[in-house]
């Protein structure tokens, strides 16, 4: 059985209950990074812990940290999917991802789909997803959005994704990285100069950071940073 577990975007809190005690039970986790998921697993740990008769059992306390880590990344998905998926037949495992929902712009969904075709069972476990908790906050309209991921680098293609989004009346919502978000937001004011733009950074955690405007409006408050970091939500509406 494999279930995909959705784990926090930056806040360890957001970790839910149920996440907690099938990482704890589950034979083993799939992860991109398996560093960064021993940090989550030994945080559970703590937790188990200081609350363990709340959650957790006392026979399972201390033990989630230890548990094997199988990584499953772009770079070997391809030889080791079809293994996975055959141990997976026979054992639980949890897939994670390095934050947020699996499966979500990372190669997990590559494993649900070789899982699905070998009939194997897959549960998901909802919990925390940048994209949705950024649009909750952003104040432009839900009614109907269109997530796009990571938008390819050329001008052309990233304007062809957006007028997607555009003449389907719907907020679009993608993920950019620090390196290239003013030359996105440079495309966008060229070709959408009127649109509303909401773009999101750090979410969840202690500098978390909204910025709004019109695509010049929000480039502008960006380069008056002395330093441009953290991964960016980008949410735009074309009404």
């Amino acid at each position: 059985m494999l279930y995909i577990v959705a784990t926090p975007i930056g806040n360890m809190g957001d970790i839910t209950l149920r996440a907690i005690e099938t990482l704890k039970r589950c034979d083993f986790v799939i992860a991109e990074n398996p560093g960064y998921s021993r940090r989550l697993l030994q945080y559970i740990d703590g937790l188990s812990v200081r609350t363990a008769s709340v959650i957790a059992s006392n026979d399972s306390v201390g033990m989630t940290a230890k548990k094997e880590v199988v990584q499953f990344a772009e770079h070997n998905e391809q030889q080791i999917v079809k293994e996975l998926a055959r141990r997976l037949s026979k054992q639980d495992g949890a897939l994670i991802t390095d934050a947020g929902t699996p499966g979500i712009s990372d190669p997990g969904f590559r494993l649900v789909r070789e899982c699905v075709k070998e009939n194997v069972q897959v549960i998901p476990f909802p919990g925390p997803n940048a994209a949705i908790a950024a649009l909750s906050a952003s104040g432009l309209p839900t009614d109907k959005f269109l997530f796009l991921g990571f938008l390819q680098k050329t001008v052309s293609k990233t304007v062809e994704a957006l007028q997607f989004a555009a003449n389907a009346e719907a907020t679009a919502i993608f993920y950019e990285s620090p390196e290239r978000i003013l030359k996105t937001l440079s495309y966008i004011s060229n070709a959408f100069p009127s649109s509303q733009v909401v773009i999101a950074r750090e979410l969840t955690k202690m500098h978390e950071e909204f910025i709004r405007g019109t695509p010049t409006q929000v480039s502008d408050a960006l380069k008056d940073k002395p330093s441009i970091k953290g991964e960016f939500t980008v949410m735009i509406s074309f009404k």
